[in-house]
């Protein structure tokens, strides 16, 4: 699918993976509609790459059938990726004594996977009223941000782990049910990236952790991880698929 002329939405697409993502989408030449809930940075990188920003809380299934009518308005909508998440971390048990606050729980649960599902569904709906663009019946391509925690989750990610290990394990159902409407799916499921979740990690721990990695021995870039997703939306014959971005990490427990 060629993204020159089309429409795509980028949630969390204010900072880290999701603004790299823009970038190049962009540069590839779709209008991306950015998506965040960090306004003034979300509009920082709307600007940048001549598309729109919108607010939007992605539990919320009114603001995101929001952001999909004025993706609509923008042209032909043909793509979304999902990058909005959260990932505090907590043990089960705590040190204390105390077990995991569960609305805790269940708010990296809502966001990173409950969230992830809404905005496909609604994008699902959006797409499926445009007319395909070549004879197989491609209407879209949908791509969703899950992590190495997904398998490896480490202690204090058990919230984290579940919902990324959710958003891999629907991957190939969705994929199946949008297969009627020639909208593809995949995930990708990044490691140790530069993004400004470690940015405020002194230096000597961020190569700590790069050194963790098996090859090349750094953290990732979030280019690079847009590259990845420029892939999966454009090379038709990918679906259904959960690729692991880690340079061949395996997380310790901790």
């Amino acid at each position: 699918m060629n993204l020159q002329g089309t429409v795509a939405v980028v949630t969390g697409g204010a900072s880290g993976l999701g603004a790299a993502t823009s970038r190049r989408l962009a540069a590839a030449g779709a209008g991306v509609l950015v998506v965040d809930l960090q306004d003034g940075p979300g509009e920082a990188v709307a600007t940048e790459v001549g598309g729109a920003f919108v607010s939007a809380d992605v539990t919320v299934a009114e603001q995101v059938e929001s952001v999909m009518a004025a993706a609509t308005e923008m042209g032909q909508f043909r793509a979304l990726v999902n990058c909005a998440g959260i990932g505090p971390p907590a043990r089960t048990l705590n040190r204390d004594g105390t077990p995991h606050d569960l609305d805790q729980f269940a708010r990296v649960v809502g966001i990173n996977l409950i969230g992830t599902f809404n905005c496909i569904r609604l994008a699902a709906a959006a797409m499926a009223q445009t007319d395909p663009v070549d004879e197989a019946g491609t209407r879209g391509a949908i791509v969703n941000t899950a992590s190495v925690a997904a398998f490896d989750g480490q202690v204090g990610q058990a919230a984290y782990s579940a919902s990324k290990g959710g958003v891999v394990g629907m991957t190939l159902p969705v994929a199946r049910d949008l297969a009627s409407i020639g909208v593809r799916v995949n995930t990708i499921a990044p490691g140790l990236f530069d993004t400004p979740l470690l940015a405020g990690l002194p230096e000597p721990a961020r190569v700590s952790l790069g050194e963790q990695v098996l090859f090349p021995r750094r953290l990732g870039r979030p280019d690079e991880y847009a590259e990845l997703v420029h892939l999966l939306l454009t090379h038709d014959y990918m679906n259904g698929e959960t690729i692991r971005m880690d340079g061949g990490i395996r997380m310790a427990p901790k």
